[in-house]
This record gives structure tokens, sequence and C-alpha cells, in this order.
């Protein structure tokens, strides 16, 4: 008696276990399926659906890459990744440079597809856990996505202010207009803020903005073809 009684305490304890067993083995599967069906619906971002989750606003409306100015999905490669047309998802040069540095993950490295994995699959922050889940989502979500298809994603769920996610919101916001219709300067403008969005704000530009939009400009005009692979025909 005294046997059946232990292991009816332990019961719940083997079945919690077991539980979390068949979690952790789904997980690859169901990253998997997501991946797949981001390839071709809507992607909300961590952020989006923690706004969501805790009722704050988000200002955020999905425009197809065909309906984003090729100003800023040039403006956006050529501040964020420079040589996102010719890596795989992740830039194993500045990576491994990053990695020999001893400020480690805190600088660089960060490829838009693998700051796309982040947005859409992983949390804020930095850490060596985070970045090493980075790396295997991006290859992923190159090699199933493609070149546009990523840029098309992250420009729909990159923060351009409080609750303002993605480039039609925050076109509007800013400047009254649509995605498409955005100058060389104003996707300039808003491709500087993406490093501190909630401070930088492209309608009132401050001084290390407009440095930052400037410096963005020189790059475009440097990437030539590189920065073309995510351009709509």
């Amino acid at each position: 008696m005294a046997g059946d009684g232990a292991a009816r305490r332990r019961s719940p304890v083997l079945r919690l276990l077991r539980t979390l067993w068949l979690a952790l083995l789904a997980l690859p599967v169901l990253l998997l399926v997501a991946i797949l069906l981001y390839a071709f619906v809507p992607v909300p971002s961590t952020m989006m659906l923690g706004r969501w989750l805790t009722l704050q606003p988000v200002e955020r409306q999905w425009v197809p890459l065909t309906d984003i100015s090729p100003n800023l999905i040039r403006a956006v490669i050529a501040a964020e990744d420079q040589r996102y047309c010719s890596h795989r998802g992740v830039d194993w040069v500045e990576l491994n440079a990053v990695m020999e540095d001893e400020d480690g993950p805190s600088r660089g490295a960060s490829t838009l597809t693998m700051q796309t994995a982040k947005n859409v699959f992983l949390w804020p922050g930095r850490s060596y856990v985070r970045k090493a889940l980075e790396i295997p989502l991006a290859m992923a979500i190159d090699f199933a996505w493609g070149k546009p298809r990523v840029v098309e994603v992250y420009l729909n769920v990159a923060e351009w202010g409080e609750g303002v996610f993605g480039a039609e919101a925050a076109a509007q916001r800013h400047f009254g207009k649509p995605a498409a219709k955005l100058t060389p300067a104003e996707a300039a403008r808003l491709a500087g803020a993406l490093p501190n969005p909630l401070l930088r704000d492209p309608a009132k530009p401050s001084r290390a903005l407009l440095s930052a939009s400037a410096r963005v400009q020189r790059r475009v005009g440097q990437l030539g073809p590189l920065g073309d692979c995510a351009v709509p025909a």
C-alpha cells in the first residue's frame, strides 16, 4: 500500500516531466511550420504580440514589398547590413570578429536576416544564448524565404516609435504619406532611426539622426547593385 501511495505522489511529477519533454520535442516542428507559413502570410513580431497581450496599442499595416519605396529598401540594407545580398543569412566574417572581441555579442554582426529572426521568433536583449539561436533561424529563413521576403518581413515588423511597427505605419506617422512615396532623404532618416527608434524621431530629427541619415545616404551610393537583391523588379 505504501508503494502505491508513493507511486501516486510521483505520478503528477512524471506527467509534468513527460509533458515538458514532449514540448521540447515539438518545438523544432512548430518552428519549421511557422517558418514555412510565414513565407506567405503577414507576420507579427514578438514585440507586437507582447503589446497585444498587455492591451497596449499597436500601429501596423502590412504592405507587400512592392508597396514600399526602393529608397527605403536600399537605405535599410545600407544602414544595417551592407553585405546582405552576398551572404546566406549570417555574415561569418563579422560574426567571427565579434566573437573574438572582448565585448562579445554586445556589438554588431547581426545581419538583417538575424534581426528578422530575432524580431519574429525570439526576444529583445543581448546574450550569447539568443545570438546562438539567431544563427540557425537566420539560415533557415534565408533558405526558405529568399532575400526579398526577408526584407519584406523585416520592414513590416521593425519598430519606428512607441507602438509603431512597419514601414507603412512609420511613413504615415512621421511623414504623412504611404511607404511607397518615401524620398531618399526620408528613407535615410527612417533607416538612421533604427538603432534607437524610441528616442530618434524621423519627423523631428536631432543632430545625431541627421548625421546618421547622411551616413546612410553615402552608403546607399556606395552599394550599387549590391543593394538591389531585394528590390522588386
